[in-house]
């Protein structure tokens, strides 16, 4: 049923259009969205982003009285895990990923990620921050830390080495968790700035809604390319993991 929702929300090649302006720019208001559908009426753009909310392709956030709009590929990414992985074409991806790339705009922005996973909060708290669980889905990466506010975290491979670290910046200790995270797993990602991650988890019958929001994200940065494509594919393999047993091989990233 998650899936039809989905493709019936992308048969539209209004929404689809959406979601490509989403996908240029993210947290854009209903106004800046209607833009690119002039012969449109606002209202009938707002129904259109309601279905894409209502699919889970879409998430909004409230800044005041500004209503932002925000891409989250969640649902996607889930499709293709299940169906389209064996047939995906890299160099088409990667030529796809280079043009985005050259016609991005160089403002920091921010990435919002929603997901769906039937467990439990602590169960889901305990994947999040627990090292021998994040191995499992977080690409073989052990996380550390004591969780208090202002404590330092790393991430470490199995034989020791560090692939990023920074500190807690906020805690509610089964709910929620902003940090600073530098990543340093090589060396055009390390000689960027951190940026700022925050995991939410709201319960819910049967089942956990994690939000995961990336800030200071410079587009066409080193940063930038690795966390488009790797927040998703660890937070798609966290669902795996906890639904499952099993997380989705790294190879398939």
């Amino acid at each position: 049923m998650e899936d039809e929702a989905v493709f019936r929300a992308l048969v539209d090649p209004s929404r689809r259009l959406l979601l490509d302006q989403l996908y240029e720019r993210d947290g854009q208001t209903l106004l800046e969205l209607s833009a690119v559908l002039p012969g449109m009426t606002r209202q009938a753009v707002m129904k259109h982003l309601r279905i894409l909310e209502a699919a889970g392709l879409v998430v909004t956030e409230r800044r005041g009285r500004t209503k932002l709009h925000f891409l989250n590929p969640m649902p996607i990414r889930l499709i293709h895990d299940r169906w389209i992985s064996r047939y995906t074409e890299r160099l088409a991806d990667a030529l796809g990923r280079l043009k985005a790339d050259l016609e991005a705009p160089m403002e920091p922005t921010k990435h919002v990620y929603q997901i769906y996973i039937r467990t439990t909060p602590d169960r889901l708290w305990q994947a999040i921050t627990e090292g021998d669980q994040t191995a499992r889905y977080y690409y073989g990466t052990s996380v550390k830390s004591d969780w208090q506010p202002g404590s330092p975290l790393v991430y470490s491979y199995p034989d020791g080495t560090l692939a990023a670290d920074g500190k807690v910046l906020a805690i509610d200790p089964g709910k929620q968790v902003s940090m600073e995270f530098n990543a340093v797993w090589d060396e055009a990602t390390a000689k960027e700035p951190p940026v700022r991650m925050t995991w939410a988890i709201t319960p819910m019958e049967g089942m956990c809604r994690l939000t995961v929001t990336t800030e200071d994200l410079i587009p066409g940065s080193a940063t930038a390319q690795s966390f488009e494509g790797g927040v998703v594919f660890i937070v798609s393999g966290l669902k795996s993991y906890l639904e499952t047993g099993e997380a989705i091989p790294a190879g398939a990233a």
